[in-house]
């Protein structure tokens, strides 16, 4: 599947014209495959679709599609539909075809909003009861599909992307500061926040309900359990569990009626979706990698290993990128602004893999579940702060204090300063270097007069409910990952670019079984051994020994160079134009302040210089433009 759109109006009638809207809000979507887009519009909805085939691909699939009252336009994969279809069946359902859609429909006629605890995939869906008027706004338990709505005009908009929202006749384009000033601290735009004014995005595991002229909060139908204390466990058993739960995952996505591949880091999780699916394949597996000539960010020899171990069907591709040929086309496809430099390399395997296949697996989430990043051990090492007492990191915070700023910035001063004042901070305050970019100081050093009122307005803040949740801090830090990191930027990354080259992406350590499963270890038995230690030994003998103990790289591109290189004049040229200062986003200077203390190695800001020009890109793309902007086709 790809993408819907559609509306629920304010009046409860459609107009003459509302087929002709619809077919545009779903040609903004920026999948450009084979099939045509579909529409459906009546008593005051509407509903456009565009599909890429996976599951059944004759043309009665394709959607919107009605049984009875009901009308479903849906975006993702439902794996266990077979399951689903099978039961629907012996209590007396019928099928007019092979598709997951179909299972999703009737399953949700029949049992209602208990159908969503009985589905195992990824998905967003809107469902439209002509008899009740109502419609029902659903997106997976973590978020692996997008959902955004608006109400503008005293209509409901919905889509799976923010610029189909541009075909809309009352929507206004403009930019929403507050989720700006959030992306400038973590470079996305966390939920349910989007960085379109009046937009919202539909947060993860929830479902919204709206009648014509009435739109319900979002109600949360899954919950992942909160992390736990460290209790007796039987290590091999949960060994085997994982081993377990990870085959059925990967075997659950295999299924398709078209080529299915996977890509192929040379990472730990990766490695172990590419040997589970070499299990259960009669031909070699397609996997897919590409490397820099840089070394510091090439994987290409442990993915070459891997490859070899289970006699793949490998593809490489030595990228080089051309930034500033390649970022209208991220800012085009991202929608919001984005600011993680990896969708470069992304983009680019995504456009490798679908030369070959429709469908690609992914090893996203093993890091957050299974505790596979250094700064979770950074955070171990903080776990004497959480052995004070209260008394005692009151007294440290008053004591930092007390030391003047100007003195702090003298040896060793600073570093006293340092430690007594993270005695006193939360833990989400401690895990704030790990994560945001844009920190306080950087705001008041940098803020123009237009984000100048949100400069209160803490960031670190909406982390504070993980950690809260949590024993300790290593746990804190993975739930408030899995809750905001994973799904508004990793989830976001990986479905904007390959969904760019329609190209499916499914990553099996989202499954449900295996995320509950792995919720419900303590991070501590996870870490026996090191990072993502448990996981590791689980797959030890399965997977190469030189990929499971090899250091962590990150999926990354130096841009850290680029600013020094062929990104310095392209990124002044942009950030101070008469347009980019008139916005009042930042103070005069600033940038060209960042760019000559990077440039001399006195600090490196090639991050915030990075979250400015796909700021600055994003406003010429999405806010200046007076028209609607023409679909694109990402680049061949």
């Amino acid at each position: 599947m790809c993408g819907l759109a559609g509306f629920l109006r304010q009046s409860g009638e459609t107009t003459p014209h509302d087929r002709a809207l619809l077919s545009q809000m779903a040609d903004l979507i920026a999948y450009r495959g084979p099939d045509d887009s579909d529409v459906w519009a009546a008593d005051g909805a509407g509903f456009g679709h565009r599909r890429l085939s996976i599951i059944d691909l004759a043309a009665h699939g394709r959607q919107p599609m009605q049984r009875g009252p009901y009308v479903i336009v849906y975006n993702g994969e439902i794996y266990n539909y077979q399951a689903l279809r099978k039961e629907l069946i012996a209590a007396g359902e019928t099928f007019t075809t092979q598709t997951d859609t179909e299972v999703l429909l009737i399953a949700l006629a029949r049992w209602g909003e208990a159908a969503l605890q009985r589905i195992n995939g990824m998905f967003a869906f809107a469902l439209w009861n002509e008899n009740e008027k109502t419609l029902w706004l659903a997106r997976d338990r973590i978020g692996k599909k997008p959902l955004y709505y608006a109400e503008t005009g005293g209509d409901l908009i919905f889509a799976s992307e923010v610029k189909s929202f541009l075909a809309w006749p009352a929507f206004e384009r403009r930019a929403n500061l507050e989720a700006i000033h959030h992306y400038l601290s973590m470079q996305y735009v966390p939920s349910p926040w989007s960085a379109f004014d009046g937009v919202k995005c539909l947060p993860p595991g929830t479902i919204v309900k709206a009648k014509p002229g009435e739109i319900g909060a979002p109600q949360r139908y899954w919950s992942l359990p909160a992390p736990q204390c460290a209790a007796a466990s039987d290590p091999q058993e949960l060994k085997s569990t994982i081993v377990t739960l990870l085959d059925k995952a990967v075997q659950r996505r295999m299924l398709a009626d078209v080529p299915v591949g996977a890509f192929l880091s040379g990472g730990v999780d990766s490695s172990a979706v590419v040997a589970a699916m070499a299990e259960h394949s009669a031909h070699p597996v397609k996997t897919f990698c590409i490397g820099f000539e840089d070394d510091a960010f090439d994987e290409r020899q442990y993915a070459r290993l891997v490859a070899e171990r289970f006699s793949t069907d490998h593809h490489e591709e030595i990228v080089k990128p051309d930034a500033t040929a390649i970022l209208p086309e991220l800012v085009w496809h991202y929608g919001d602004p984005f600011a993680d430099p990896s969708a470069i390399p992304t983009y680019y395997v995504s456009r490798l893999t679908r030369r070959h296949v429709t469908v690609a697996l992914t090893g996203d989430g093993g890091d957050e579940f299974f505790i596979g990043y250094g700064r979770y051990q950074d955070c171990a090492r903080m776990g004497w702060v959480e052995r004070l007492p209260p008394v005692v990191r009151k007294g440290a915070s008053l004591g930092a204090r007390a030391i003047p700023a100007a003195l702090a910035r003298v040896r060793p001063f600073g570093g006293v300063r340092r430690r007594l004042s993270f005695a006193g901070e939360t833990n989400a305050q401690r895990y704030e270097p790990a994560m945001m970019y844009f920190y306080g100081v950087d705001k008041r050093d940098g803020y123009g007069p237009a984000l100048a009122p949100y400069l209160n307005r803490d960031t670190t803040g909406l982390l504070d409910p993980y950690f809260e949740a949590a024993n300790d801090m290593v746990s804190g830090a993975a739930f408030a990952d899995i809750h905001t990191y994973l799904p508004d930027d990793l989830l976001v990354k990986v479905d904007r670019a390959s969904m760019a080259w329609s190209l499916e992406a499914r990553a099996p350590f989202l499954d449900v079984e295996m995320m509950e499963f792995a919720a419900s270890i303590p991070a501590e038995l996870k870490m026996q051994g090191g990072l993502k230690g448990l996981l590791k030994d689980a797959l030890r003998g399965w997977v190469p020994d030189a990929v499971l103990d090899r250091p962590k790289m990150g999926f990354g591109v130096p841009i850290e160079h680029w600013f020094r290189d062929e990104l310095h004049d392209f990124t002044l040229d942009i950030l101070t134009t008469n347009a980019a200062r008139s916005r009042g986003l930042f103070k005069d200077g600033y940038a060209e302040r960042l760019m000559r203390d990077h440039c001399s190695g006195r600090r490196h800001n090639h991050t915030k210089l990075w979250a400015m020009l796909m700021l600055e890109l994003w406003h010429r793309a999405w806010i200046d433009p007076a028209e609607v902007i023409a679909p694109r086709r990402a680049l061949a």
